[in-house]
């Protein structure tokens, strides 16, 4: 079907649709002659190509100039909005209303953002957008990139330290590596967990490559020194609920960190060592930089993030 309309555009020259509403409108080649700015052997030939392409007379003269025929005036109601639209497409920047919009974005993020961010937009989504729906695609940030290239999402939140041309990147927030554990289980001497208390303990692990070693073992490794993990899963679901029924420490990033910390009733401790931090940051297509419902969106998810903060401050 779209080579066929490729094809039929490729044998009409749009320039006739002018042609013909000013025909339509004047009643005269001459008169729409003059309103086009052209020669009226030009209008004539317009004219001509008009009823090529439409297999109709289109406009038959008579004693008070021309007349069009019912071909020409069933064009005419066609005709006329389309390019009513196509003026208004040239002439004015595209408009998102949310209360009225009825849109399915896909976003690229992983489960640990979902949990911090998605209650928040999806409450915003039920009072200002209630036609707009979301879809949450698992992503990281070695797979985000061609996702936004393949157009599988159209957003995608994460780690993304670097950004190619044709497509734009803006920080969201910062974060750190933290331990969470159940203090009746794990007992500290203090508020927070001391090396010997780190170590001393079972780990359980988050990794996306499903091993039983990740980047805060890499850590510990630089300095001689090892953990016990003794459970690994790719997504942070279950991870909580382990370290509330067993003494045993998950760390993770301070954000999915506080919430559990808030809704399950354990606690969270700084890593007793040094770790770099990182920066969660939106990422999308350049091409889509015009796209006015990516940018409402992308700008909910900002102060999605600042209330998350208000309600579960860092420590």
């Amino acid at each position: 079907m779209t080579d066929i309309i490729e094809n039929d555009f490729r044998r009409f020259d749009l320039n006739l649709l002018l042609a013909f509403r000013a025909l339509l409108e004047e009643r005269s080649v001459t008169r729409a002659a003059q309103r086009l700015f052209l020669g009226q052997p030009a209008m004539s030939g317009a004219l001509k190509r008009l009823r090529e392409a439409f297999g109709d007379e289109l406009f038959v003269r008579t004693p008070h100039g021309i007349t069009p025929t019912p071909r020409a005036l069933e064009l005419a109601r066609q005709v006329e909005p389309f390019l009513q639209s196509l003026h208004q497409a040239l002439t004015q920047p595209p408009a998102f209303d949310p209360a009225q919009a009825q849109r399915v974005f896909r976003i690229g993020l992983s489960d640990s953002l979902e949990v911090l961010l998605m209650p928040e937009i999806m409450g915003r989504l039920a009072s200002k957008a209630p036609g707009v729906k979301l879809i949450a695609c698992s992503t990281d940030s070695t797979r985000a990139a061609a996702m936004l290239d393949e157009g599988a999402i159209e957003l995608a939140v994460g780690v993304f330290p670097e950004c190619v041309q044709w497509q734009r990147r803006r920080p969201l927030f910062q974060w750190r590596f933290v331990s969470v554990y159940n203090p009746r289980l794990v007992k500290t001497r203090r508020k927070r967990l001391s090396m010997d208390e780190f170590l001393r303990h079972r780990h359980v692990l988050t990794s996306f490559s499903a091993g039983l070693q990740g980047f805060i073992d890499e850590q510990l490794a630089m300095q001689g020194l090892n953990r016990d993990v003794v459970f690994s899963s790719s997504n942070f679901a279950t991870s909580p609920f382990i370290v509330r029924h067993t003494p045993a420490i998950a760390t993770v990033p301070d954000f999915i960190g506080r919430v559990w910390r808030d809704t399950l009733d354990l606690a969270m401790s700084p890593l007793p060592f040094d770790v770099p931090g990182y920066e969660v940051a939106l990422m999308w297509a350049a091409s889509r930089d015009q796209d006015p419902g990516l940018a409402w969106l992308a700008a909910e998810f900002i102060d999605a993030f600042v209330v998350s903060e208000r309600r579960s401050p860092r420590p």
